[in-house]
């Protein structure tokens, strides 16, 4: 091919269009060609870029090294990595700590009553839990509201009807909805546990108004939350200990999977993904090997006709 379209520029033929030279020209990638100013604006948008990505991380890391509040440990969570999956056992129990302690503050205004299916309860306990609760619905016919037991189409519903109603519960604190909470915190699950599991005294020169706790992990140390979770604060059905450690690591799994529910989903569709292009490159190769060692293996040979 390079010969040929040496041969096509030496014959000129296409000397008035202008096409091949430009082209040649532009795909080479050979350094030799570069002018010195260019090869000095390429070395210096690297030294700058390089230099603003590292100022960038540090500054980030140095924000959070000189925050007020404790940084959370990272905990060996069954679902670490990109080929784990979420331990289905500890988000059901961490639907029951919700359940029975966080849900009479907390909203899960993401999650419906369909999600819990084939994931912490078959179909027939998803409706189970789900008619336990009133809806309000409507208006009917009449155009009036009325209630009714809750369908798996329905969210969790909130244990408060505005804003307002919930910071007159709770001494002006709002109680943040706990869908997306395990995405929205630097931490996510790791800074869930250690909040739920780090109430302590507060040292001297920290003055808490009434009704505040301590917590080093939350900003400012002082927190509206008082202490939930304690031994035998809730009740597990598989016969569990419910230790205060063993209740945070289930909510705070559960909470992991509210944020992200496909996150099974999406780390299966990973592993095929990788299984299938794995198999595709292979056969990609193959071909490619195949179709072009007759060009990388062929011979150029010049024969002139005789005259006679």
């Amino acid at each position: 091919m390079a010969a040929a379209v040496g041969r096509i520029c030496g014959a000129r033929l296409l000397k008035n269009y202008g096409i091949v030279t430009p082209q040649v020209y532009q795909l080479s990638t050979s350094a030799q060609g570069w002018t010195k100013s260019r090869k000095l604006w390429l070395s210096t948008l690297g030294v700058v870029g390089g230099g603003v990505g590292a100022l960038l991380f540090a500054l980030e890391q140095s924000v959070q090294a000189t925050g007020s509040e404790a940084h959370p440990y990272h905990q060996p969570w069954a679902h670490d990595g990109w080929f784990k999956s979420l331990d289905h056992a500890s988000v059901r129990r961490g639907y029951e700590v919700y359940k029975q302690v966080c849900k009479a503050c907390h909203s899960l205004q993401y999650i419906s009553y369909r999600n819990l299916v084939n994931v912490t309860h078959t179909e027939a306990e998803a409706k189970a839990e789900a008619a336990e609760v009133m809806i309000k619905d409507g208006p009917d016919d009449e155009g009036n509201y009325f209630e009714r037991p809750g369908k798996l189409s329905d969210y969790f519903p909130s244990p408060y009807p505005n804003e307002n109603a919930a910071r007159a519960a709770n001494n002006g604190a709002y109680p943040p909805d706990l869908s997306l909470i395990a995405s929205a915190r630097h931490g996510g699950e790791d800074y869930i546990f250690a909040l739920l599991t780090g109430y302590m005294e507060p040292p001297a020169g920290i003055p808490l108004r009434e009704g505040q706790s301590y917590n080093p992990y939350f900003p400012g140390g002082a927190i509206s939350m008082a202490q939930v979770l304690f031994d035998e604060a809730a009740e597990y059905t598989d016969g569990t200990p419910a230790t205060a450690s063993q209740l945070a690591k289930d909510i705070s799994t559960f909470l992991r999977w509210c944020a992200e529910p496909e996150l099974d989903d999406r780390r299966l569709m990973t592993i095929k993904a990788i299984g299938m292009f794995s198999m595709l490159t292979a056969v990609v190769y193959y071909y490619k090997r195949h179709k072009w060692s007759v060009l990388k293996s062929r011979k150029l040979a010049y024969k002139p006709v005789s005259k006679k």
